[in-house]
Order: structure tokens, then C-alpha cells, then sequence
């Protein structure tokens, strides 16, 4: 591990400083043992993690195996247990493909209600505005025609 040197620590007489030095060389001392200490964690970690990793393979092979194991055994016992099992297993693909579909069918349901419910606030919306707009338009019409009598009024009495 490099270790960073920092120079020689200077006070304000611009002399080193022996205390500082030694307070550096502590400081430094003291983060080189952290490390060490946090790469044997990280070392040890791994391994407990190798292990393991090394277990879990091994159990799921012995699952393989035993399962092998068990279906000859059952060949045996019933002739009619291989096809039974092959029937089991194809229901347990349609169950896990119908679960799966369900839960599609439950978002996409859940975005149209989304969309639906953004698609009737929009509509309320313009339709808010719409009216609003109406108003608007009478009352700017109605202005103008006010000030178009009250010109023709002026209009008229000139001349």
C-alpha cells in the first residue's frame, strides 16, 4: 500500500513542528491499520461468500439428484404416476402463465382507468374553458355593439 506524504508540517515560526510530524505518522498508522482492517472484512466476506455459494451449488445439485431419485421411484410404484406428474407439471405452467397474465391484465386495467380518469378531467376541463370562452365572446359582443350605438348616437346628433 502507498502511503501519501503529506511534506513536512510547518508552524508559524516556519519551522517543522516534531509534535506534528508525529501526529502525522499516528494519523498515518492509524488509517494503514483501518485498511488492512477493512480488506481482511472484504477478504473474509468473500470467502463466507464462496463458501456459501459452494453449499447453495451443492444443495441444488442434491435437490436435482433426489429428485431423479423420487421419480424412478415412482415408475414403480405406478405406471400411470409419470403421466399423472407430466399432466401436474403442464398445470403448474399454465397456473404460473395464467398468474402472470392476470397481473398484466390488472396494470393494463389499472393504466385505462388511469387514462380513462385523465381523459374525463381533460373533458371537464375544456369543457370549463369552453363556456368560459362563450361568456367571454357575449360579453366582448355585447361592448361592442354598446359602444357602436353610443357611436351612432354621436353620429347622429352631429348631423
Amino acid at each position: 500500500m502507498k502511503k501519501l506524504s503529506l511534506g513536512p508540517n510547518i508552524g508559524n515560526s516556519g519551522r517543522s513542528s516534531a509534535g506534528d510530524d508525529e501526529d502525522d505518522e499516528a494519523s498515518k498508522e492509524a488509517i494503514a491499520s483501518y485498511q488492512a482492517r477493512e480488506e481482511e472484512i472484504e477478504r473474509r466476506k468473500m470467502e463466507v461468500r464462496r463458501r456459501l455459494e459452494s453449499q447453495l451449488n451443492r444443495a441444488e445439485e442434491e435437490a436435482k439428484r433426489l429428485t431423479q431419485v423420487w421419480e424412478e421411484l415412482e415408475v414403480f410404484t405406478d405406471p400411470m404416476r409419470k403421466e399423472v406428474n407430466n399432466v401436474r407439471r403442464r398445470l403448474e405452467v399454465a397456473t404460473r402463465d395464467l398468474k402472470s397474465l392476470a397481473q398484466i391484465c390488472q396494470k393494463k386495467e389499472k393504466e385505462y382507468k388511469e387514462a380513462l380518469e385523465t381523459f374525463q378531467e381533460k373533458s371537464n376541463e375544456r369543457a370549463q374553458l369552453t363556456t368560459a370562452l362563450v361568456e367571454m365572446v357575449d360579453q366582448s359582443e355585447k361592448f361592442r355593439m354598446k359602444k357602436l350605438e353610443e357611436l351612432s348616437k354621436i353620429v347622429n346628433l352631429k348631423a
